[in-house]
């Protein structure tokens, strides 16, 4: 072992990494003290463990013989610490030699990891399971739990929010599965399974949890670790755990705060005032009508709608131990700006936490209590797009206008608004107000009683809720110009509460069976889970009576709930310390469906040898960990629609503005809407094959998955017969989906000493779709259902599923070009073979390529220097495709006149086309969207003393939104559309945000 200790040490320092690490460092007082430390079961010498005198940065670091020496006095006590070894704490007292034995430290493989309904060793995994800490989160201006997690699981991908602020990200665990059905992970809170529908008036439901009270997260990603959430975990499972005192403790009071700067990065390509007036004179049909009505402003309409957007986030907490019991309060404060004007998220939170235990620790309760009232101003994102089409040469006021004052698109003849003109983006602004105020709270008590004649048998009750109410108004200004395009929407209002109650109660008996050399682990219980929402819309115009009413309000209020019954249990059963086998079975009954298919049964088996613990392997000295897993099972999806009655015949009443006129009265009329009384979850089969392993004392470590999913009952919209349900189309359950793919995360320490560390981080995913059946029956000419709806035109369309390619596929044209490179206006490829006209009514669009990388990989990187640490997280995105809407639908020189009397800019990108008229459906607008984003760089420094011993103190600066390197030719390939994906229309620019933040802790 000394001599493979020797090899890669001398490898080490060839390569330069340790080249600059002290072997001692001197005080100016005391003594020398110095020793060997030796690895206690082996007895051979280890190098690079650190020996530091507690509290302070003077230490030492073994040498390539194990031996130390430092200066230290005799009332110093030495912290000597090894990665994968216990962490030891020796008085020096009148010694000079202190000679040391490190054992294995079992904790570190015995590491407690949240599962559903429980906890197990992390040796003991045999499903894919992976849990990161608060140490490994993303750091900076965190407002949403999702930015933490972001680049740093394989298999996960979180895209990054928009500029918005509180913006939502969408989730993806090993893809998609499912075409109409969501696609968003389960997520569970401290025991309670969160409703997966939004809530209007909240960007980002999750952001009710705030990201200074998260502890750790862990990601449930195959079927044998999430079956046990049945007819909701197809989509992986999410688990996050707050944080909590530890029981002992004296009271801490630590604050964090932050002060942000985000800046945008850069504009879309349009063209300036004066460039626009040469632009007019030139492509359009007939200058003498359009150079008139050029003004003689040069406005940056982009300059005009966005800011610098300053924010701030401020939270305190305590945490403690009162009579032994562990607990945790906080509360935040978060002012998020966002850089278009007005928008903005003012958000405050509350978290309790308590575990008191009675009954000498038979007894014991786990109190959770968190509560968020959220104010938002979504300003008007509608100026997002006109500001990128409205005339630059205009100037922003016309004193003249009736319209507020604001220059105004008007007809010539009697001064009305332009209702098909763009509106003046600051206006657009300014004369609306569109805001919300949402009040959340989530909590639950779980207990757990250990039974005193049974001490291997426990009981635990769960009941949590999750409730929330949310009011908003949307309402437009009386002297607006757009105000008159739909009256009677000029005030909006809505009001939603939802509810979520939940009730788990289970048994657990958990025995070690010395005699067989065996553990056994079982759990099995009920839960009940009630969803219950009710909204209130009202539409009104600006109109009002005497009485100072509101005229012609169109009121709709619209109840809906939902219940989930379910029976679960789960068998863990070890041998010998190295053969695992895990069962687990859960029947879920919702009421979503009829009676006929509201049961189903999920079940799951995985299996785990830990390899390393084979005497073949034991003289392996640098193997810490080597353990082989398989898995297979079936999860549902029941978030099939947010209907909560998809089963059951409904009717839709027409609108106040569509009844039907009788004999001098107005009647509402109802719709039957289609349905399928058989309709069903869908299901996801998956076998998953893993490796998890590690070296040199947990130096190294890291795991490998192959995973193969194949969701049946997929749903799809097919024709049925004429006058069946009093439709012609239905969606129900025909079709299949397959996914399949593989991970490998790294973790690596090349430095660990007392002074300086390195650690580093990296995770590959690749994952890759099929359709596989989208009808009932086998129909050679169903080439499948257009998806991807664009801006521009009318309900154009530039995606397709079909059988046998991926979801979301591009369907397109082949652009035909010149002899110079330049694409030929309305000229394609015949590509059906049948000659013709090449529209959109033959075969001639093909598939190529989809919004889904070809693979990813996120990296992320720690290095400390005594009490100065630097890191960062990046993630880099190979193949994924994106449809460039924008250069589409505004890169024309069409757009530049309207008929009716107005003008627009256009995109610079038809000087790369040329096209006059649009050309929506080519090729030429897909592009690779590949790209690597650096999504926080951050620098910290930690105090260990201010102002006395009691008080630390950390100062950092962050940039999040570093860079992106990619060759795309819009803003931005990261698409945050989980209706649209790929396709980039007029979204919120993301910014780059410069963060300074302190930490006190006291």
């Amino acid at each position: 072992m000394k001599n493979y200790y020797q090899l890669v040490f001398s490898l080490l320092f060839g390569m330069g990494i340790l080249l600059s690490l002290p072997t001692s460092s001197v005080y100016a007082q005391g003594s020398l003290v110095s020793g060997t430390i030796k690895d206690a079961e082996s007895g051979e010498p280890i190098p690079g463990v650190n020996v530091v005198a507690k509290g302070t940065s003077n230490g030492a670091v073994t040498d390539i013989d194990g031996n130390y020496s430092v200066n230290v006095d005799s009332n110093t006590i030495l912290v000597i610490s090894y990665v994968g070894f216990e962490t030891q704490e020796i008085a020096v007292g009148t010694r000079s030699t202190i000679d040391i034995d490190l054992g294995y430290d079992v904790s570190q493989l015995g590491e407690v990891v949240v599962i559903g309904y429980g906890e197990v060793d992390r040796g003991d995994v045999t499903g894919s399971v992976v849990a990161i800490d608060s140490d490994d989160f993303n750091k900076g201006a965190i407002s949403t739990p999702q930015e933490l997690l972001m680049g740093k699981v394989a298999g996960v991908v979180v895209t990054a929010p928009t500029g918005q602020p509180g913006g939502n990200s969408t989730i993806r665990i090993r893809g998609g599965s499912s075409l109409r059905a969501s696609n968003d992970p389960l997520i569970v809170v401290d025991g309670v399974p969160l409703t997966n529908k939004s809530i209007d008036g909240f960007a980002n439901p999750l952001a009710t949890v705030n990201p200074n009270d998260i502890e750790t997260f862990t990601v449930l990603k195959d079927a044998s670790a999430t079956a046990i959430y049945g007819s909701r975990a197809s989509n992986g499972v999410i688990l996050i755990t707050t944080k909590r005192g530890s029981s002992g403790q004296d009271l801490q009071v630590s604050y964090n705060g932050n002060l942000s700067l985000g800046v945008p990065i850069e504009y879309t390509d349009v063209y300036s005032g004066e460039e626009f007036r040469q632009v007019v004179a030139n492509h359009t049909v007939d200058p003498s009508i359009t150079t008139p009505l050029l003004g003689n402003g040069n406005t940056d309409w982009q300059n005009e709608v966005y800011r610098n957007a300053i924010s701030t986030d401020h939270n305190v907490s305590l945490t403690g131990s009162l009579n032994s019991m562990p607990y945790r309060a906080s509360v935040g404060y978060t002012n998020q700006n966002g850089m278009l004007k007005e928008s903005n998220m003012e958000r405050t939170t509350l978290s309790i936490g308590a575990s008191p235990s009675l009954l000498d620790g038979d007894l014991t309760f786990d109190i959770n209590l968190k509560g968020m009232l959220t104010d938002n101003n979504f300003s008007n994102d509608g100026a997002i797009g006109a500001s990128t089409s409205f005339d630059p040469s205009q100037s922003i006021y016309d004193e003249n206008s009736p319209y507020g004052g604001y220059f105004t698109w008007v007809n010539e003849v009697d001064g009305t608004p332009n209702f098909i003109a763009t509106d003046n983006p600051v206006a657009m602004i300014n004369q609306k107000d569109n805001t919300s105020q949402v009040a959340r709270s989530i909590g639950n008590v779980s207990t757990t009683y250990r039974m005193p004649f049974l001490p291997e048998l426990k009981a635990v009750v769960n009941a949590g809720y999750d409730y929330y109410k949310s009011e908003g108004t949307d309402n437009t200004d009386s002297t607006a110009a757009f105000s008159y395009r739909e009256p009677q929407n000029n005030v909006k209002s809505y009001e939603v509460i939802g509810k979520n109650e939940l009730l788990d109660a289970y048994l657990n008996y958990s025995k070690d069976l010395s005699s067989i050399d065996s553990k056994l682990d079982v759990t099995a219980g009920y839960s009940w889970q009630h969803f219950y929402e009710e909204k209130e819309n009202a539409n009104r115009p600006w109109e009002a009576n005497d009485s100072g009413e509101y005229i012609g309000s169109d009121t709709t209020v619209d109840k809906t709930e939902s219940y989930l019954v379910s029976f679960f249990g789960r068998v863990n059963y070890t041998f010998k310390g190295k053969y695992l086998v895990t069962g687990t079975l859960r029947r879920d009954g919702s009421s979503r469906f009829s009676d006929d298919n509201r049961w189903g049964l999920f079940p799951s088996v995985a299996v785990a040898w830990q390899m390393g613990e084979e005497s073949f392997l034991q003289s392996v000295d640098a193997l810490d960990e080597l353990k082989i897993r398989a898995g297979y099972g079936i999860t549902g999806q029941q978030d099939i629609t947010d209907n909560d009655y998809p089963a059951i015949a409904s009717y839709n009443g027409s609108t106040a503005n569509s009844q039907y006129g009788f004999g001098g009265q107005l009647y509402q009329l109802w719709k039957p809407l289609a349905y399928d009384p058989n309709i069903k979850w869908e299901e996801t089969t998956t076998i998953n094959a893993g490796l998890d392993f590690s070296f040199l004392g947990n130096r190294i470590s890291g795991s490998f998955d192959y995973y193969q999913r194949t969701t049946d009952d997929l749903l799809n919209e097919i024709p049925v017969p004429v006058g069946t349900n009093f439709a012609n189309r239905v969606v129900t359950n025909v079709g299949s989906l397959e996914n399949q793919g593989y991970e490998i995360s790294l973790n690596g320490y090349p430095i660990s000493n007392g002074n300086m560390s390195w650690q580093i981080g990296v995770n590959f995913s690749k994952n890759t779709n099929k359709i596989t059946k989208l009808t009932a029956f086998s129909d050679p000419d169903y080439i499948g259902y257009e998806v991807g709806e664009i801006d521009g035109g009318s309900n154009n369309r530039v995606q397709i599923n079909s059988v046998g390619y991926p979801t979301n596929s591009f369907y397109l044209f082949q652009q035909v070009y010149d002899n110079e490179g330049m694409p030929i206006e309305g000229l394609y490829v015949d590509r059906s073979g049948q000659g013709g006209q090449v529209d959109g009514n033959d075969l001639n669009r093909y598939h190529l390529g989809n919004p889904a990388p070809d693979f990813l990989i996120g990296i992320s990187s720690r290095f400390a220097y005594k009490n100065f640490d630097f890191s960062f997280a990046g993630r880099l995105s190979v193949g994924n495709d994106v449809y460039n809407n924008i250069a589409s639908s505004k890169g024309l020189y069409a757009n530049l006149y309207n008929q009716s009397g107005y003008l627009s800019n256009i995109s610079t990108f038809v000087e790369e086309s040329q096209f006059f008229n649009a050309q929506y459906k080519s090729d030429f607008y897909l592009e690779d969207g590949s790209f690597f984003r650096m999504d926080n760089i951050s620098a910290g420094y930690n105090f260990p003393k201010v102002f006395s011993d009691k008080i630390t103190a950390r100062v950092s600066f962050t940039v999040q939104n570093a860079f992106l390197i990619t060759n795309y030719s819009g803003l931005d390939p990261e698409i945050n559309d989980a209706l649209a994906p790929g396709i980039d229309k007029n979204v919120y620019p993301r910014p780059r945000t410069y963060v300074l933040g302190v930490n006190f802790n006291f």
